[in-house]
């Protein structure tokens, strides 16, 4: 596999978007049964600056390529840090990788999230299952900053306990007196005490300011819906709402159509979007 990659590597045109380049896995760990982590690094240690919020295109040779959203610190450049649902070919074959092990990588692609504009506000970060990921960054870099902004809340939900991602970063961040992290299951197991219910339910028990709060949201479709819902009958604004999803992408840079939501690409026009921008569109089931 890494002579293959090693031949394709050669005579690449870096400035053609849809051309990958090759990184190393350095290190693997397992999140959840199904989901696991590897970060990734060029051989020459160049890196690849992101913001939080894009993707990148990732591709295994001979099996297929997949968007993944980068899920480290966007101030550790040298390292690209991707968090994976093994649920198709592809990713179930990224998850039999090994340390050494050679990953194509296009991008990184897509507008980030609003962490520039939401300075002097406070922030409401709403994440579901593997949606924590995404926006993991975001919360590197609001606390990394935390002077610039006002009250910072985290709500994320998992089906069980056993599905809850980044386990030990969820306790360092409840330990902090400048971060209000609530964790809730849809359903309880084990020796489970905390919160038990949908996400959504933990909305109505927040103390923010309205009219000064920016909302970040991120988790499958009809989690977002709920949320966008009950952060309204809180008086956000629907400019002050924003959401990310990854949906079809094939080729990353709007030429395939693969992943159009109505007259937008998820690719290039989000995949974190306003949601006044496209509230429309998230109000119809068929889109």
């Amino acid at each position: 596999m890494a002579t293959t990659l090693e031949k394709i590597k050669e005579g690449l045109d870096r400035s053609q978007p849809w051309m990958p380049n090759l990184f190393r896995v350095e290190r693997i760990r397992k999140e959840t049964y199904d989901t696991f982590t590897f970060d990734l690094e060029t051989s020459d240690g160049a890196g690849c600056a992101f913001q939080p919020g894009q993707f990148n295109m990732l591709y295994i040779y001979g099996v297929g390529e997949v968007p993944i959203s980068i899920s480290g610190d966007p101030k550790n450049s040298r390292t690209l840090v991707h968090t994976i649902r093994a649920v198709g070919t592809v990713t179930k074959n990224m998850r039999q990788l090994k340390r050494g092990d050679l990953v194509g990588v296009r991008g990184p692609f897509g507008r980030p999230w609003p962490v520039e504009d939401a300075k002097g506000h406070d922030v409401i970060i709403v994440a579901g299952g593997i949606g924590l990921a995404p926006l993991r960054p975001v919360i590197y870099h609001l606390l990394a900053h935390r002077e610039q902004y006002g009250k910072i809340i985290l709500h994320y939900g998992a089906r069980t306990p056993d599905d809850i991602l980044f386990r030990q970063e969820l306790e360092t961040w409840r330990a902090r007196f400048d971060f209000d992290v609530q964790v809730t299951v849809d359903r309880s197991t084990g020796s489970w005490q905390g919160n038990v219910g949908v996400v959504t339910l933990l909305i109505p028990k927040a103390t923010f300011d309205p009219l000064q709060t920016i909302a970040m949201v991120c988790g499958p479709e009809i989690m977002m819906r709920f949320t966008v819902l009950e952060l309204l009958k809180r008086d956000l604004t629907e400019e002050n709402i924003f959401l990310s999803g990854e949906r079809n992408m094939k080729c990353g840079i709007g030429h395939c159509g693969h992943c159009q939501f109505g007259h937008l690409f998820v690719c290039n026009d989000g995949p974190v979007f306003r949601y006044s921008d496209t509230a429309d569109l998230f109000k119809k089931r068929e889109i």
